[in-house]
C-alpha cells in the first residue's frame, strides 16, 4: 500500500501544471478484472478538476448504429484526462461475445478503429487487465456471495467463465503492441504496476 501511495503522489506531481492535448486512459479486461476499482484507486487523490471518468453503460440503439461517432464526442479536451471503464473496444469484445452487435458492425469496427483513433488528436494510453480463468472463477464466486458486492453480480458474470476462451480469441484481435498488458491476478500488485506505467508514460509525453 505504501508503494501505491508513492505512485499516487508521483501522479499528482506529474499532473501539477501539466499541459497536454488531452489524454485518454482506457481500461479493458474481463468481468471482475478490476477496472472500476482501479480507476477509483488511481484517481483517489487527484484534483477533480484535472480528470473525468466515463463509466461503462448499456448503449442505446442510436449509439450502437453510430458507435465510433458516439465516442468521438467523448474524447478528452485539451488539458483533460478521461479514464474509460470499458470503451469503444467493447464492440470488438463484449458486444461481439454476447451477439449484441451484428457481424457487419463488428467487421466495420475492426477495419476502422485504428484510423479513427489516429484522427482523434489525443494521447491514448491503453491497459488490458489480465486475469486467469481460475482467478476469474474465484472472483465471480466471491462477488456472488459477498454482502458487500452481491449487487454487482449479473447474468453476464454467470456466463463469463463459459466464454473465457472465446473472449481470449476476440481480445487477441484488438489488443496489440500499443497496449500495456498488466497481470491482475493480484489486484494490489496490478494497481501498483498500472500506476507506475501510467506515470512513466505521462512523464514521457509531458
Amino acid at each position: 500500500m505504501k508503494e501505491i501511495r508513492q505512485q499516487q503522489a508521483r501522479l499528482n506531481a506529474i499532473l501539477d501544471g501539466f499541459g497536454h492535448r488531452g489524454v485518454a486512459v482506457v481500461l479493458e479486461g474481463r468481468d471482475t478484472a478490476g477496472k472500476s476499482s482501479t480507476i477509483r484507486e488511481v484517481t483517489h487523490y487527484l484534483n477533480p478538476a484535472l480528470y473525468s471518468i466515463h463509466l461503462s453503460q448499456k448503449p442505446s440503439q442510436t449509439t450502437m448504429k453510430k458507435w465510433l461517432g458516439y465516442w468521438t464526442r467523448r474524447m478528452p479536451a485539451c488539458n483533460q484526462i478521461v479514464f474509460y471503464d470499458r470503451s469503444w473496444y467493447s464492440r470488438g469484445m463484449v458486444q461481439r461475445l454476447n451477439n449484441w452487435c451484428s457481424e457487419t458492425q463488428y467487421q466495420n469496427f475492426l477495419e476502422r478503429h485504428k484510423n479513427w483513433e489516429s484522427d482523434q488528436g489525443v494521447h491514448m494510453i491503453k491497459f488490458w487487465l489480465s486475469i486467469s480463468e481460475d482467478e476469474q472463477r474465484a472472483r465471480i464466486e466471491n462477488r456472488k456471495k459477498s454482502p458487500l458486492t452481491y449487487w454487482k453480480f449479473s447474468e453476464n458474470d454467470e456466463n463469463a467463465l463459459s466464454y473465457y476462451d472465446r473472449m481470449t480469441i476476440l481480445k487477441e484481435k484488438v489488443i496489440d503492441g500499443e497496449w500495456n498488458v498488466i497481470d491482475y491476478n493480484d489486484k494490489d500488485s496490478g494497481i501498483l504496476n498500472l500506476l507506475t506505467r501510467l506515470c512513466d508514460t505521462l512523464e514521457a509525453i509531458k
